[in-house]
């Protein structure tokens, strides 16, 4: 053994230990999304009109910190804040379901107040009659029984950057009050405005709201003060918790909530770990029944490959979301994809009359180029992903990136050394497999005039189904509005539920029964409304304990155009990026040829989208970029076909060598097409409702892209080139 062999093989077994020691346990290790373990993601929107000039360069972290110090006395483990461009906070809230106690603690701008109240009859008379006085502000004092309002200072004397500490107590009869503590300055100002103002009235104040106003009965010089307010217990603490972790500096509005409820969660983990383990069994059982021995080494590599992956994520503490398993299924095919190109290389030098260690050796060196371009163009894509994409999407992309890279070393790098290792010991090793496609010999170009006025009448069917539906076509995260999935544990009288919505106040909005026919869930779709109004017509229709709010998504027309706006950008960065390799790797008219496939294969995919009814949304953007991967890459090792032919066969016309090459790679376009339907269908059938509309885009986007590969990259490479 070689010292470069040796080298190699340290090089596998330090990589595997190194993946298996950061990632056990795994369920220590690995991060879950909040799609898979439920929780609240809030994206909130720093006001900066209301901030002056020269504070706004750092206000964003500011508040982002300020948020951190409440959701750490909240107790939420492992939660996640953070800022995302010049204005935005991104607070991750695993395990929490409360929806509106997460968004008072993480919104509220807690700016306390203490203000002095007029009782001047005649300014109190013109305020009644909707002429306040100037210098004064008239407000409503907050659950008052007779909606008492009060006259009170605009000019407050004394705000609450002087208060220490805020802690919750109870007055003499029980009710939950906010003691507050104020710091040294502080206590010597409200010593002398208690001082000055005996017998008047003190409004106190939180973000423009009045809690109380009791009145002044004697001189407090110890810096000590409470709210009242008929406080629940809770209220009390979450108040008293926000007021210690002092005031945001500007105030933020939640423009955008996605809300998964724990049950969601679980059956997502489920029903996804079910679907990978579908895909993966189909892939280790596919590979040794087709290519024999070949195929067992292909099994270890797929092994090895899994453990990079995981060992990856957790290195790169990568969060792990639903569409992130579906983007570790499609990393597997593509790890077979390679796989297949080798073995399929190898088969013909075989049939060369080359021994196994000259087949072995040629194979993996004649199937480099197109393994190599396939998963650039696919690794494109994931940076786009990532770069453009929000939340689960980026998981997506980060599995599917670090699947490119582990699929690629092991099976090039992995399964090179155990074919070497054992060619070597036995130079007349048995390569045999077995050739469903045998010299096929199919005049497809002699098609392709029908196929092109196929795809014309399937896109232009498409595309009006796309125009008629208009904003039909799109969810909330590109229209703005809200949607809310609710669980019931019993089937519901649905005319009901509409009454009671409506009682609360919902205008236009649409119910329907969603998922499985055994499972008794509807959703909801409105483009505003609360959601609370939704859980307490549930409550009214079938008590506490029967419903579940399972998913919430709400989200804010400036949000939704951002991502409307990020969604394209990313299809077109796509194509271009894709355009550019493949032009720098072919020549120009085969670049423009497969990217013209990509716009065809999107369109077309869209367009049977439209006409099943389904919307648009990021998750759906992804699922296009997918496939705009694996298109291209069926269409790039055809064009190497091409490209290794010209050289081969110079005196055939270009019509010739394109039709001789898509039929030499018909059976690695078969086979792996094969492996990633599969994986799709798995996810379409096993992987839930939560990813039923993921899955059904990319099966019907690869099936699409088999077909564009041939009909449409490479006979309008063979029409243009023939011109020339």
């Amino acid at each position: 053994m070689d010292k470069y062999y040796k080298w190699k093989v340290l090089l596998i077994i330090g990589l595997v230990v190194f993946s298996l020691w950061k990632a056990y346990p795994p369920d220590q290790k690995i991060s879950l999304g909040l799609d898979l373990q439920g929780g609240i993601q809030l994206l909130l929107q720093v006001d900066m009109d209301k901030v002056p000039e020269e504070a706004r360069k750092d206000v964003t972290e500011r508040v982002a910190e300020i948020i951190r110090n409440r959701i750490d006395e909240f107790g939420v483990k492992e939660p996640d804040i953070s800022t995302q461009g010049k204005d935005q906070v991104v607070v991750k809230l695993p395990g929490v379901t409360d929806r509106e106690r997460a968004k008072e603690i993480a919104g509220k701008a807690a700016h306390l107040e203490f203000k002095l109240v007029s009782e001047d009859a005649e300014l109190i008379k013109k305020a009644d009659e909707g002429k306040v006085p100037e210098g004064y502000e008239y407000r409503k004092v907050k659950g008052s029984p007779n909606e008492e309002m009060v006259l009170m200072d605009v000019k407050a004397a004394l705000t609450g950057e002087h208060l220490t500490t805020a802690t919750v107590s109870f007055d003499q009869y029980g009710q939950a009050i906010v003691s507050l503590t104020l710091d040294r300055e502080g206590g010597k100002i409200f010593d002398k405005v208690t001082f000055q103002n005996i017998g008047k009235r003190l409004a106190i104040v939180l973000d423009g709201q009045v809690y109380s106003a009791p009145v002044i009965r004697d001189r407090i010089p110890n810096g000590k003060a409470q709210i009242s307010g008929n406080f629940k217990a809770e209220e009390a603490s979450d108040l008293a918790l926000v007021l210690r972790a002092g005031a945001l500096p500007a105030p933020v509005i939640v423009a955008e909530e996605r809300t998964v409820g724990p049950s969601l969660g679980k059956d997502s983990i489920e029903s996804g770990m079910r679907a990978s383990l579908i895909g993966v069994l189909f892939v280790v059982i596919f590979m040794p029944v087709y290519y024999f021995f070949c195929g067992w080494i292909a099994n270890i590599g797929l092994i090895v490959y899994v453990i990079l992956v995981v060992g990856g994520m957790a290195a790169f503490g990568a969060t792990l979301t639903m569409p992130g398993i579906a983007g570790f299924i499609l990393s597997i095919g593509m790890a077979v994809d390679a796989n297949i190109l080798i073995f399929e290389r190898m088969r013909e030098e075989i049939q060369t009359g080359k021994g196994a260690r000259a087949a072995i050796s040629a194979g993996y060196h004649r199937a480099f180029s197109a393994i190599l371009d396939s998963n650039v163009t696919t690794l494109i894509t994931s940076v786009l992903l990532f770069i453009f994409g929000t939340g689960p999407i980026q998981g997506f992309a980060v599995t599917l990136s670090i699947g490119i890279i582990a699929s690629m070393f092991s099976a090039i790098f992995v399964t090179r050394v155990i074919f070497d290792y054992l060619a070597k010991k036995n130079p007349n090793m048995n390569l045999k497999m077995l050739q469903f496609f045998k010299s096929p010999n199919v005049a497809f170009l002699a098609k392709r005039r029908w196929a092109y006025v196929f795809s014309v009448i399937c896109l232009v069917l498409g595309i009006s189904a796309f125009v008629m539906r208009g904003q039909e076509n799109y969810g909330v995260e590109f229209t703005g509005g809200t949607f809310v999935q609710v669980g019931f544990k019993q089937d519901i009288d649905q005319a009901k539920f509409r009454s009671l919505l409506e009682k609360e106040g919902l205008k236009a909005f649409t119910l329907q029964r969603f998922g499985d026919v055994k499972n008794y869930e509807y959703i909801l779709k409105m483009n505003e409304g609360n959601p609370g109004k939704i859980e307490s017509a549930a409550r009214a229709l079938v008590g506490k304990e029967n419903f579940e709010i399972k998913r919430v998504d709400q989200v804010g027309p400036s949000v939704s155009g951002s991502l409307r706006d990020k969604a394209f950008w990313a299809v077109i960065w796509s194509s271009l990026g894709i355009l550019i390799y493949l032009g720098w790797r072919f020549e120009w008219k085969l670049a423009l040829a497969a990217v013209l496939a990509l716009i065809h294969d999107t369109l077309f995919t869209f367009g049977l989208y439209a006409f099943t009814g389904r919307e648009i949304n990021l998750a759906t953007i992804a699922a296009v970029l997918t496939i705009m991967g694996y298109s291209v890459n069926d269409t790039i090792v055809t064009f190497d076909r091409i490209r290794d032919n010209r050289k081969l066969m110079r005196k055939a016309s270009f019509y010739e060598i394109v039709n001789l090459s898509i039929n030499q790679t018909l059976g690695r376009t078969i086979l792996t097409g094969l492996a990633v339907i599969f994986g799709s269908l798995s996810l379409l059938f096993f992987g839930g409702s939560a990813i039923a509309d993921f899955a059904f885009i990319l099966f019907v986007g690869f099936v699409v892209g088999i077909y564009s590969s041939v009909f449409v990259a490479s006979a309008l490479a063979a029409d243009w080139k023939a011109r020339d």
